[in-house]
């Protein structure tokens, strides 16, 4: 099909507005999917999505459609996330399209991430259809949605299509919009081919699969590629479209959206973002890729049978092919053994990542504290980057620690403003400004420490403002902070997996909430454990664990109280003397129990 004929798009919007089911409505209406095999959330293959409801990878899928002129159009559609931590699959999704449908909920308006998402593709110069999404539900407010259009995202309120993916409203006029508004396919005309690297995954019987975006020329099997990063060749063994399932063409001509399956078996040689093109024609210049992406938070993870440290690592490494804003490198601790420093976009992440360590790869992990990256300013003007508690340098030689912001958009109901300023200020956070959005919501432009925002604040937005609340955030700046690094000691020795760099202010409690946990956990000893929680020399936490004691006065029936005296006596010596020389052995899976519960 000729390249005029193909239109390649995107469908953004806020987590749970739709985009999933919307895409079933349209694999239905185009029969790429038969109706007997059809699913609810059909390109939501993993088990963990369709779990939570939430897409976490981006699915391409090539539809066919007969438009109203007579024309049959090859339409690539790509089904994305809208959780803020998956922003960076939307990024790519939008580099390989020209256009994109930005879905809106008829009853909950424009949210934090349809905003974000909607700049992001203004960014890359698509065209942006407007799609109001649910206009079937019974609180479905269309004036308001075509209000906040205009005034939010400055789209013309008569370009909004009216649709529901639930009852298949609206579906014919989606794809006519998309023949119509969206541009075919750009660069066709380069002479060489070349083709975007905007996905890949590793399959144990056919190595690396690269998903692509062909811009010019064409690709088959028996081809030598080229990839341009780094100049390795491999040769093609077979290439394809998504039905949604793979299936194999002949060629991948100037537009198509496809995989190619080559001779490449290491997952390290493949990059998200690279160029492919052919070893015997080769391009010249690279298609503009994407920006490298930051890791915003750090947990080490560490297997819970030492055994399974390399099934671990060759899990991580799979895993950074298919998600390429999750990082890693390897390090050890005296508690934990070796493991890997991780590094992920966001809390929801991490966990995510996680669960498919253990599903996908199955190797039961544990993971220590979220960190984030500390930079340290050393008397003498020496900078240093820390993102373990443990590599923090003696505070002696310290001048300044500066932690990463954030600048967040937070939207939420007029009557839970309140509630959410008490909680920005217990966060150490600021509000910058405020704009009212309609007559019962208001937009809050706040900075906030990134590491205070960690690990409850999502949940607790949410319970304040009863489900209405949603945010979006980016990296803000580096700002000199009171932080100190706080160890947690075991009878006098410091345990590097509970080491963590907290506020001055906030120290204090926190060290005594871990001390307490701990004490709990920790099964008794023969003698008295002191657990500490300790910044620098000083000691501002403590609590024990409790000491094994035999009944020595059991055999004193009645008599003189010095003779049960002379007994204890003689214990507590014994005891004394026992921890002198004697060594508190923690089960492993007390530090399992303590990092879970926090």
């Amino acid at each position: 099909m000729p390249a005029r004929y193909t239109r390649n798009f995107c469908i953004i919007a806020h987590v749970d507005h739709g985009k999933t089911t919307l895409s079933d409505r349209l694999l239905e209406f185009t029969n790429t999917v038969a109706q007997r095999v059809m699913t609810d959330q059909h390109l939501d293959s993993m088990d963990l999505e369709r779990e939570r409801g939430i897409t976490i990878k981006s699915h391409p899928v090539t539809m066919t459609y007969r438009a109203k002129d007579g024309h049959d159009y090859k339409l690539n559609l790509m089904d994305t996330p809208g959780h803020v931590d998956f922003s960076y699959e939307v990024s790519r999704s939008l580099a390989a399209c020209e256009g994109a449908l930005l879905l809106i909920d008829a009853a909950q308006g424009v949210e934090a991430q349809t905003v974000a998402n909607a700049h992001l593709a203004f960014g890359q110069k698509l065209k942006v259809i407007p799609v109001i999404n649910k206009i079937d539900l019974p609180s479905a407010n269309l004036e308001l949605c075509m209000r906040q259009l205009e005034d939010i995202l400055t789209i013309p309120a008569e370009e909004a299509i009216l649709a529901s993916g639930k009852s298949g409203i609206g579906i014919t006029d989606i794809l006519e919009a998309v023949v119509e508004r969206i541009p075919p396919p750009r660069w066709t005309d380069y002479p060489q081919p070349r083709a975007l690297v905007f996905d890949s995954l590793y399959d144990s019987y056919r190595g690396v699969i690269a998903y692509v975006r062909m811009f010019s020329g064409t690709i088959k099997a028996g081809d030598m590629m080229m990839l341009m990063s780094t100049g390795q060749r491999a040769e093609i063994k077979e290439v394809g479209v998504f039905m949604p399932k793979m299936e194999k063409i002949a060629s991948l001509g100037p537009g198509d959206v496809g995989y190619i399956v080559s001779t490449i078996k290491n997952t390290e040689d493949v990059k998200t973002g690279d160029t492919v093109t052919l070893a015997n024609k080769a391009a010249s210049e690279m298609l503009p890729g994407y920006k490298e992406v930051r890791p915003l938070v750090f947990c080490g993870l560490y297997p819970l049978e030492s055994d399974d440290y390399e099934k671990l690592k060759a899990a991580l490494g799979r895993l950074r092919l298919n998600d390429a804003a999750f990082v890693y490198a390897s390090e050890s601790s005296l508690a934990l053994g070796f493991g890997f420093r991780c590094g992920f976009l966001g809390l929801l992440h991490m966990e995510i990542i996680q669960e498919r360590i253990r599903r996908e790869h199955d190797v039961e992990i544990i993971s220590t504290y979220p960190s984030v990256i500390y930079k340290i300013v050393k008397h003498g003007g020496d900078l240093l980057e820390v993102d373990n508690p443990v590599n923090m340098p003696d505070p002696g030689t310290i001048l300044e620690i500066k932690e990463p912001t954030i600048r967040a958009s937070i939207i939420i109901p007029n009557d839970s403003m309140g509630d959410i300023l008490a909680l920005i200020m217990e966060k150490r956070g600021m509000v910058d400004h405020t704009d009212t959005l309609d007559v019962t919501r208001v937009m809050l432009h706040a900075v906030l420490p990134l590491n205070e925002i960690l690990v409850d604040f999502n949940d607790r937005l949410k319970s304040v403002t009863h489900g209405y609340g949603s945010m979006d955030y980016e990296l803000g700046e580096y700002v000199a902070s009171d932080l100190v690094k706080m160890d947690i000691m075991i009878n006098g020795d410091p345990v590097d997996a509970f080491a963590c760099i907290v506020h001055r202010e906030k120290a204090e409690g926190k060290g005594r909430h871990l001390c307490e946990k701990l004490a709990e956990i920790i099964p008794a000893q023969m003698f008295r454990v002191a657990i500490q929680a300790a910044i620098g020399g000083k000691i501002i936490a403590r609590d024990n664990v409790k000491e094994m004691r035999k009944d020595v006065t059991a055999k004193c029936y009645g008599g003189d109280i010095s003779r049960k005296r002379k007994l204890l006596d003689k214990q507590k010596e014994g005891k004394k003397k026992m921890k002198l020389i004697g060594k508190v052995s923690i089960p492993p899976d007390a530090f399992i129990k303590v990092l879970q519960n926090n």
